[in-house]
């Protein structure tokens, strides 16, 4: 979930929906965007018609079929007439009202018994692809990137959406989300946080239940959807709501108080970001850094790969902004739920294949790349380096040898770098948090991964809505590899950061402390609910408190976080 309220109108999105353009048309212009979709219509058939009459001669005899039901489909009223019918009466554009009424068939075939109609589905598909070609050579808008002119808010409805559609929707004026799958964990929920969004994951059904244009009301400090309220809940929420933004605003207050604990401890806090242009809102939460800096958002929702040069200007800008704090840039973190555009993911357990670390050092012109933007950026300010999945201290020593190698060419031509750059590890896998102390001397720093580190030790899977239930940040397995970690950290005086969502649960911030955590990093909007908590807190009382509880075998109770 991602906390907040939104309320507004319900967009049921199916994948195709998510790669076009949605806006709402004035009245005025209304017969102008049927005419663009009637005309694409007509294009499309007439693009059919000369292909059937092309077909060479010894040409399959399902070839021609096929084109006829595709023929067929174009001239269905349910879906040419009902398209234009959500023009009219909706105000949607071409694209939007064209895969609005695609994706409903698609679901009325998929839910067919006769296996031979449940294939139409791709037929439909493939009609919808050839209109929107169609469409694309009109001005109308063709990306995500500049959707939804709406005058009332709007809330996505999809069965999920991946990291690079989360990527092109940011900058859409979407009051929320809501996915049938995924977890709390997944990175729809945490791309949602990190842009301030409400979002409920894991809504099983809920395209069955919710129809397109129906009034929502997302309740994200609850994880509750609620279908065309009647007026006195619609209220009721409205008043939540400006009492949500109302304690928003107040927390800013405590922008610049120093975090630190009642009995003295001073506690760092930084903030996670996705993109560059995410630095304006970590400094104005107060962040004393960039504890993560997720690169893999600058390689996805795009068809080629970025650049040295691109890369380091990215880089760049944010240790530039940052102004001598220092910039935790994690390598490339691509595999399982995050692949790049164009990669199929072929592997029988991707969170468990060739992803992460492993991946860059299979592909060493990429990792090179990368690390030049990194190192050439560092000459601008405090940067360090952070290396994400580990699990043995050969990966350790290759990665350093091939940040040593590229530095060396660096210097030799000339090209400035940072000195004395710090290097880190993610703990993330269970088998290093076990065998610490080699991995805590050999690094510079630690960042716990709490997303990945709790799914590989409870064996859930992190974005599975059948599972979700499983994922305990409590239990005691996990509760005591942080303590080894962070006990390791202390005694042999490197730091200790825990970047994962646990870091950014103001309801776990104790914990945290009395395991002995001084440094947290987070979404930018969590970083105040946090301070608050550490403002409030006695470290030597809560590490006396959790010894009694790190050995049982039962996860903690919630209402014992409450009284400590």
């Amino acid at each position: 979930m991602a906390s907040g309220y939104a309320i507004g109108r319900a967009v049921l999105m199916g994948a195709a929906a998510l790669e076009v353009a949605h806006y709402r048309v004035a009245s005025d212009a209304i017969d102008v965007e049927k005419n663009r979709l009637i005309l694409a219509l007509n294009q499309a058939r007439e693009d059919l018609v000369s292909l059937i009459d092309d077909l060479p001669a010894d040409a399959p005899r399902e070839l021609a079929a096929l084109m006829q039901v595709h023929m067929l489909l174009l001239d269905d009223p349910l879906l040419s007439d009902e398209a234009l019918s959500l023009i009219e009466e909706r105000q949607y554009n071409a694209e939007w009202a064209l895969t609005t009424q695609g994706q409903l068939l698609v679901e009325q075939f998929n839910a067919m018994e006769d296996e031979y109609l449940r294939e139409r589905s791709a037929d439909v598909r493939q009609v919808v692809e050839r209109i929107l070609h169609a469409l694309s050579g009109s001005s109308a808008k063709s990306r995500l990137d500049d959707v939804c002119q709406s005058d009332e808010p709007l809330i996505v409805v999809a069965r999920d959406i991946t990291p690079a559609d989360m990527i092109r929707l940011r900058d859409a004026q979407f009051a929320g989300y809501v996915t049938e799958l995924g977890g709390p964990t997944s990175h729809t929920a945490i791309v949602a946080r990190s842009m301030g969004v409400p979002a409920v994951v894991a809504m099983s059904n809920a395209r069955t239940v919710i129809r397109d244009g129906d009034y929502l009301i997302l309740d994200g400090q609850q994880g509750a959807v609620i279908v065309n309220p009647p007026p006195l809940q619609k209220a009721h929420y409205e008043t939540l709501a400006k009492r949500y933004q109302e304690k928003r605003e107040k927390l800013l207050q405590l922008r610049d108080v120093p975090a630190h604990t009642l009995d003295g401890i001073n506690i760092q806090l930084m903030a996670n970001i996705e993109l560059p242009d995410e630095v304006t809102l970590a400094l104005s939460q107060g962040a004393q850094g960039i504890g993560l800096f997720r690169t893999e958002f600058l390689f996805m929702g795009r068809r080629d790969l970025p650049g040295e040069e691109e890369q380091f200007q990215a880089y760049q800008s944010v240790v530039r902004r940052m102004q001598g704090l220092p910039v935790t840039i994690r390598t490339l973190d691509v595999g399982a739920d995050k692949s790049l555009d164009g990669e199929a993911t072929v592997a029988t357990n991707p969170a468990m294949g060739l992803r992460a670390i492993r991946y860059c050092l299979a592909n060493p012109e990429l990792f090179a790349t990368q690390l030049r933007a990194i190192l050439r950026a560092s000459a601008f300010g405090h940067v360090r380096i952070l290396i994400p999945m580990i699990t043995n201290m050969a990966e350790a020593q290759a990665t350093c040898q091939m940040i040593n190698t590229v530095r060396d060419e660096l210097k030799a031509r000339g090209v400035a770098v940072g000195d004395n750059i710090e290097f880190g590890a993610m703990v993330e896998v269970p088998a290093m948090a076990i065998a610490i102390e080699p991995f805590a001397e050999f690094f510079d720093f630690l960042s716990i991964g709490t997303n990945d580190l709790i799914q590989y030790t409870l064996g859930v899977d992190r974005g599975d809505s059948d599972v979700s239930d499983l994922y305990d940040p409590l239990h005691p397995a996990v509760l005591r590899l942080l303590a080894t970690v962070i006990n390791a950290g202390q005694r042999l005086n490197k730091p200790v950061s825990v970047c994962g969502e646990m870091a950014g649960h103001s309801e776990l911030t104790r914990l945290l402390l009395g395991l002995g955590l001084t440094q947290f990093s987070m979404h930018p909007r969590q970083l105040l609910d946090v301070k608050q908590e550490i403002l409030k807190a006695h470290t030597n009382a809560l590490r006396a408190r959790l010894a009694v509880v790190l050995n049982q075998a039962q996860s903690i109770d919630p209402d014992y976080l409450l009284g400590l």
